[in-house]
């Protein structure tokens, strides 16, 4: 394995075809948090003919497990970089993944930090869009208020069943121990172990795969310069509908004197950071298009994004007008606006 073999979400493919990336058909087993790698190289050891893909946020956890994948010679692994929901939601197509393992998620033990758990029930129909009849969800925790958390939505979700005779046990001896779990032991806290799967009920999929649309870009004309719109600008928020928009800086070329709007746009189920440029045309005509830096994806967020920046040119310089758009995007709703 290299860093070849470490993707971003945002980068690969909205399906991905697994056997492609995997370089051979097989049934998908993933790891949410697998942390410093151990629990997920046996995975992957103890099911060979599995593809094995490992999700995480931390970078020095990723760098940690590719080197760990290098030595045991695996190539049934893949390594992804991001948020677990995220994951399943763009990339994985309704019923692909065989079997799901949580190992001891983030417990976001303050009051105001709980709607950052990545269990819930939103994640758990999540789960039983992407998991098969009989696919296995296996999930460990040593926080007593997020165990209770979890066993709540899985006794009400009608969509899992324990494999056991009760909704968690308090020992696996056949597991590996992860790292984590061996601190929360050796400090006094008791681990609770789910084993459950994804029974017959139907699961209404809510959770479509992002669509991509044509590149966005709109040419403006009118009596605004780039030097007078840097001027201008502002860092804003604004919420069109479930898209959030957020302009933090904006930057002027050396080279040829384009402005660089740092946006972030939030929709379900991604976060892209790109940049939104405004250039200017021999002609006088300005362009208002998606930069090429980072793996920019043309989304309805990025189309809106681009509509927000629009608009607000033709507010700060009214007698502007649009010549040309690609933009999609049908009735715009702003909802929430501040500076």
């Amino acid at each position: 394995m290299s860093l070849a073999d470490w993707y971003k979400v945002e980068q690969l493919p909205w399906p991905t075809e697994w056997p492609t990336l995997f370089g051979r058909p097989a049934p998908l087993r993933v790891e949410i948090g697998f942390g410093n790698g151990l629990f997920l190289i046996r995975l992957a050891q103890t099911h060979p003919a599995d593809n094995v893909l490992g999700i995480e946020i931390s970078l020095p956890a990723l760098r940690h497990a590719v080197r760990k994948v290098e030595r045991a010679g695996l190539d049934n692994v893949r390594l992804l970089q991001g948020d677990a929901a995220a994951a399943l939601h763009a990339l994985c197509r309704p019923g692909y993944v065989a079997a799901v393992t949580i190992n001891f998620p983030d417990p976001w033990p303050k009051k105001d930090h709980l709607g950052r758990r990545l269990i819930d029930d939103t994640f758990l129909h999540l789960l039983a869009t992407r998991l098969p009849a009989g696919g296995a969800l296996d999930i460990a925790t040593d926080h007593d208020d997020y165990a209770e958390q979890i066993t709540a939505c899985l006794l009400r979700s009608p969509h899992f069943a324990s494999r056991l005779d009760a909704p968690f046990v308090l020992t696996d001896p056949e597991r590996v121990t992860t790292k984590y779990e061996s601190v929360a032991l050796a400090e006094g806290r008791t681990p609770r172990y789910y084993h459950w799967r994804r029974n017959d009920a139907p699961a209404e999929d809510v959770f479509p795969v992002p669509q991509e649309l044509p590149m966005p870009h709109v040419v403006l004309r009118g009596p605004a310069d780039l030097d007078e719109i840097g001027r201008r600008f502002r860092p804003g928020v604004v919420e069109i509908g479930a898209t959030r928009i957020r302009t933090i800086e904006a930057y002027r070329s050396l080279r040829d004197g384009k402005l660089l709007i740092e946006t972030y746009i939030g929709e379900e189920p991604i976060w892209q950071r790109l940049g939104l440029e405004i250039r200017a045309r021999r002609s006088g005509e300005l362009v208002v298009a998606l930069a090429e830096v980072g793996f920019p994806r043309p989304t309805r967020g990025a189309h809106l994004a681009i509509h927000y920046i629009v608009e607000w040119l033709r507010a700060e310089f009214p007698a502007i007008v649009i010549v040309h758009s690609t933009l999609q995007v049908n009735h715009v709703d702003v909802t929430h606006e501040r500076d």
